[in-house]
């Protein structure tokens, strides 16, 4: 098996350099591609200091997605694994990979979070916020529209190469819960997911002090706009799809609410973002129909891979000077 790891990266230097000596300890001869972009932190230089990273990748756009495909994109093995730059793997990780792959088209595995280790120049990064686990219990799976899908974790997950093409990769329209998207689509195209509790990695867990580089993790707006997005696209207008958006918005609402009364939020501001919530649901409930009539495929992803060539402003290619 030849594997290619793409390591997603955004000003975040010194996780990034834990995460690649992981993978030079316990991974040496796996292709390992770097997606940048764009840092502000001397990444670039800290990558391109190293002769364990085989690609580096340097794009304009800011989104977790993005990064994923311009990595996918370059990477030849025939097995593509995703790390986040935050995620350590462990001795065990690459049999698991092996024997995961053995039994499915895509294996994942639990991140255990660990207390950062600050350094100094290290800032946050742009995690996905709706990651399907964060320990041993097993991945989490839901029935939607008569479909059973099992999450994955996005920072820790291990493809067929022959999957992602028929995936076209990840969903490039959607800031957050990019990982999900391919969940349902996978479903949809009876692709396994298996999880291997040995296919482990530690998450060095941002410094509550580590800027963000002006986004926020609990962006309500986008929140809601992907969740209406992924629903509407993959499955279209179903009872089953309005009843889990409303459930969500009333469940997020009523925890809001007590905040108020608690003090930790003002009035104002739950009215905010219950504005927020609304413009989301609309805005994604639009535009999950509109790509849903764009791609008729199963593949349900018209902003994937193949909708573009422009993702990289830069490429660093080890393998071509080598040849």
């Amino acid at each position: 098996m030849d594997l290619s790891v793409v390591v997603p990266t955004l000003n975040g230097r010194d996780r990034l350099a834990a995460c690649l000596d992981a993978l030079a300890a316990h991974a040496p001869d796996a292709e390992v591609i770097v997606a940048n972009g764009p840092s502000a932190d001397g990444t670039t230089g800290m990558v391109r200091d190293r002769d364990d990273v085989d690609v580096l990748v340097e794009i304009s756009d800011r989104t977790v997605n993005v990064a994923r495909n311009a990595g996918i994109e370059v990477a030849t093995g025939d097995a593509v694994a995703l790390v986040d730059y935050d995620n350590r793997i462990g001795e065990r990780w690459l049999d698991a990979v092996r024997s995961g792959l053995d039994e499915a088209d895509v294996v994942t595995g639990p991140v255990t979070p660990v207390e950062p280790c600050r350094e100094p120049g290290d800032v946050g990064g742009d995690p996905e916020t709706d990651a399907a686990t964060t320990d041993t219990d097993g991945p989490e799976r839901r029935t939607i529209a008569g479909r059973d899908v099992t999450y994955f974790e996005g920072g820790n997950v291990v493809f067929r190469r022959e999957t992602l093409r028929d995936l076209d990769g990840f969903d490039e329209y959607l800031h957050t819960g990019g990982a999900r998207d391919v969940a349902h689509r996978l479903a949809r195209m009876d692709h396994g997911v298996a999880w291997r509790d040995d296919l482990a990695v530690t998450k060095e867990l941002p410094s509550p002090t580590a800027a963000d580089g002006g986004r926020s993790a609990r962006e309500w707006g986008w929140k809601y706009r992907s969740l209406a997005y992924r629903l509407l696209k993959n499955y279209g207008i179903r009872p089953t799809v309005v009843a889990r958006a409303g459930s969500h918005a009333a469940t997020d609402a009523v925890g809001a609410a007590g905040d108020v009364v608690r003090g930790e939020l003002t009035p104002s501001r739950w009215a905010a973002t219950g504005r927020d919530v609304l413009v989301g649901l609309a805005g994604g409930s639009s535009d999950g129909l509109v790509a849903r009539s764009r791609d008729r495929s199963p593949a349900r992803n018209p902003n994937g891979i193949s909708a573009r060539a422009d993702r990289a402003v830069a490429r660093y290619d080890r393998r071509v000077r080598e040849e």
